[in-house]
């Protein structure tokens, strides 16, 4: 029997310690994610995604249901990513995990594009990083949340704590500077 987030946050609460266990499962890959495309390094990713299940467990009590799980899970995440952010100072590069190949990987996912092909889609990829890169961190985390994660507008809103309006606003002023700097590469 599969059981929802909101059964096993229940089932968890009153003790049963495989439910959280479950949850990780369900949720480990999507925070990793989300850490990983606003941090840029695996390694601190992990710990972000790690921390993250650990603050959610012990948190766990307090959970009242007002927001489903993984918008709860996605607010500690978040705040954690930007706490990261803020103590080391650094701007959010997304980079290959280290012994990943990115041309292999790309040749076993689509074996019949060609070597130009996919050469072309590894500069876009760097481009959109350096683009992405460029964006204030309110802009580069609501294009990650709806883009990458499929989140709504309304879901984003809640997750970040601001108007429907100033999610939208935000990620439009945010792909308009992508668009511009993915068009000052194909000038060149």
């Amino acid at each position: 029997m599969t059981w929802t987030d909101e059964e096993l946050v229940a089932r968890s609460i009153s003790g049963d310690a495989d439910s959280f266990n479950e949850l990780v499962l369900r949720w480990e890959r999507p925070i990793y994610a989300l850490a990983y495309r606003t941090i840029g390094r695996e390694e601190d990713a992990r710990d972000v995604c790690q921390e993250t299940f650990l603050r959610a467990f012990r948190a766990l009590p307090g959970f009242r249901g007002q927001a489903k799980f993984s918008s709860w899970l996605y607010r500690i995440a978040l705040n954690l990513c930007r706490d990261w952010v803020r103590r080391e100072r650094r701007a959010p590069v997304v980079q290959a995990p280290e012994g990943v190949d990115l041309i292999e990987l790309a040749a076993a996912a689509e074996p019949s594009e060609s070597i130009e092909d996919l050469v072309a889609r590894k500069d876009l990829t760097k481009a959109v990083e350096r683009a992405m890169a460029l964006l204030p961190e309110e802009q580069r985390t609501a294009i990650i949340l709806k883009e990458y994660h499929g989140l709504t507008f309304q879901e984003i809103a809640d997750l970040v704590g601001c108007p429907l309006s100033t999610v939208k606003t935000r990620l439009y002023q945010g792909l308009t500077v992508i668009r511009r700097e993915l068009a000052k590469k194909v000038r060149l």
